[in-house]
């Protein structure tokens, strides 16, 4: 059986990706920058549940040609997983967006030369609906515009990357296909004790770093969730050329009512009860209704998301440490 690619292997959601591929009996291959730190990666597989004899783990960077044909030889199913996210804009909108940009064409190009069947790529809402639409209303014929006044640098990231991702293809893609992933703001249980900004922002409501709530609305998915729909958009025949957005179960939310979730399911003491003083923002409507019906795909509910992020915080012992941020 040929391995599966995943990028991005030591990430949030790869990981759990890598997890439910080799306990569904896959070999996985996947990418890290530095192959000497792997021991971290394979830990957070065994958390997953899996066992991590059949993850090989080679070296390849988003930046560097280096490795990627390695990486993607023999491989009928590539999942594009890895793309930078800071704890903070930087300075600079090109530290996001050209890793963001060439790292897609340059896998995607290794994956169609190797002759891959299909790629699956992690895209994001940030490229579906972050340019304002009356009603604010979204499905996956939205598209946010990268020169929206004012838009900052990890969703024009976003939002161009997957444009070239799509051009690419449309132009020179061969026989290789392409489906999008398009997940909301990912939360759920983390698998590695190097936490994503989902996570931190999660561990900063409990430990009381957080005192007000940022002013905000947005959509919540669950890493396992959007994790199941990368492996059922690989397997439909009929999802080639698609994007699916990835939405849990429930309304957009605020920072306050993902406060009032952790204290009432979780029973935290020091989340925040007020929200940042502000203009009332729209609660942007989310349509994950492609997905359901096109892959049979069943998001959990964002309470049972947004409870589950803290208890695997804690039983990581997290909560009473500074975190590895990376």
């Amino acid at each position: 059986m040929s391995p599966v690619l995943v990028t991005g292997g030591s990430g949030y959601l790869a990981t759990h990706l890598i997890a439910v591929l080799l306990k569904g009996g896959s070999p996985v291959r996947t990418t890290v920058r530095d192959v000497a730190k792997q021991e971290e990666l394979r830990a957070a597989v065994r958390r997953g549940g899996a066992d991590d004899a059949g993850l090989e783990v080679v070296a390849a960077d988003l930046m560097s040609d280096d490795g990627w044909a390695t990486a993607v030889k023999g491989c009928a199913e590539v999942h594009h997983v890895a793309s930078p996210i800071p704890p903070v804009q930087p300075k600079d909108p090109d530290e996001l967006i050209v890793p963001a940009r060439e790292g897609t064409v340059r896998v995607l190009r290794a994956a169609r030369d190797a002759g891959a069947r299909r790629v699956v790529l992690t895209s994001s809402f940030a490229a579906v609906g972050y340019t304002p639409k009356s009603g604010a209303e979204f499905t996956e014929d939205d598209w946010t515009d990268p020169d929206t006044p004012g838009l900052a640098a990890y969703p024009r990231s976003k939002a161009i990357a997957e444009r070239a991702a799509w051009d690419l293809m449309t132009r020179e893609g061969g026989g290789t296909e392409l489906v999008v992933v398009n997940p909301t703001g990912i939360f759920g249980p983390t698998l590695t004790t190097r936490l994503g900004s989902s996570a931190l922002l999660i561990k900063a409501m409990l430990d009381g770093t957080m005192t007000v709530a940022p002013r905000a609305r947005f959509g919540v998915a669950d890493v396992r969730d959007v994790a199941d729909l990368h492996v059922r958009a690989m397997a439909a025949p009929a999802a080639a050329g698609r994007r699916f957005l990835a939405l849990a179960d429930g309304p957009a939310l605020s920072f306050v009512e993902v406060a009032a979730m952790l204290r009432d399911g979780f029973g935290a003491t020091r989340v925040p009860v007020e929200e940042a003083p502000g203009p009332e923002l729209p609660r942007p409507v989310i349509h994950n209704d492609r997905a359901r019906t096109e892959l049979g795909w069943q998001p959990r509910p964002v309470r049972t998301t947004i409870v589950e992020t803290a208890e695997s915080l804690r039983d990581l012992g997290l909560l009473d440490q500074a975190p590895r941020v990376g």
